[in-house]
């Protein structure tokens, strides 16, 4: 690992000249997702004016829903909101899936640690408000929230203990030792505890869950790396684990199949359900 040049392995945007126009495309089909869509915007779950989750429902309601979905944004912790990615909630909800899209506060103003709080309380909100387990996924950054949620000790907070009972991380960061020394690190501030503390694979295996480690082909050895190892660890400790590696996908477009009901990765999702 000492060998790596790791700001390269995570500059995801250096990789992918291209990520400009993907990322255009992404404000533009979720801008026309929830023209179309059956939802409810901007619900808050915490004070700050960031901590909002947008609901999208079937057209059959939440009538027959055995989970409600919540899908968590990328971006390194520091970037994007959830109106980038309305539209990953459309090929969940054409499979009968009531999908929440979660907004968070981004780093600097706050630390990883923060986040993952965030995401705790609005896990308790969505259950709260529908009574139905939270099926987690989530890209990039939104994957390491997903595995951190399906390890979360859900008793302790007076809830459910397998309320998030499953989960799609696409490619997740599971150990963020790594992102230590990258310019990523200089919004995030973790020291090497820090970072341990946060990363999934040093957290106890959540025995009796599932989770679907998605990546893409075309991504860097480290990204296939993390995904790689969360697999493995947490199938030898009691998790039901998938390796999803996805053909010529970079780190931009492996999340496209998520629009489509017929895909798949939307087949899959719905399947932890």
């Amino acid at each position: 690992m000492s060998g790596l040049d790791y700001e390269s392995e995570y500059n995801n945007r250096a990789r992918v000249p291209e990520h400009p126009e993907i990322i255009a495309g992404w404000q533009r089909d979720a801008a026309a997702f929830r023209d179309a869509a059956n939802g409810q915007l901007d619900i808050s779950y915490e004070l700050s004016p960031r901590a909002t989750f947008d609901f999208f429902t079937p057209e059959g309601g939440l009538e027959g829903a055995r989970a409600v979905a919540l899908f968590i944004h990328g971006g390194y912790w520091q970037a994007f909101d959830s109106k980038y990615f309305s539209h990953m909630a459309a090929g969940p909800i054409a499979r009968g899936l009531p999908v929440a899209v979660a907004n968070y506060d981004l780093c600097p103003a706050v630390r990883v640690g923060d986040i993952v709080e965030e995401m705790r309380s609005l896990v308790g909100v969505l259950w709260e408000r529908y009574r139905k387990p939270v099926l987690a996924y989530g890209h990039s950054a939104g994957g390491h929230l997903t595995a951190a949620l399906l390890a979360t000790d859900w008793t302790k907070r007076g809830l459910p203990p397998l309320l998030v009972p499953a989960g799609l991380a696409l490619s997740g960061l599971f150990d963020l030792q790594p992102l230590i020394e990258t310019t990523v690190n200089e919004k995030l501030g973790m020291d090497r505890a820090e970072a341990i503390a946060l990363s999934p694979i040093a957290m106890s295996a959540p025995r009796g869950t599932e989770l679907i480690a998605a990546v893409g082909g075309a991504e860097s050895s480290e990204y296939l790396r993390q995904s790689r190892v969360i697999a493995d660890i947490w199938g030898r400790g009691g998790v039901t684990t998938h390796l999803d590696i996805r053909s010529d996908d970079n780190h931009f477009t492996v999340i496209g199949p998520l629009t489509s009901p017929d895909s798949d990765l939307t087949k899959s999702l719905a399947a932890l359900a």
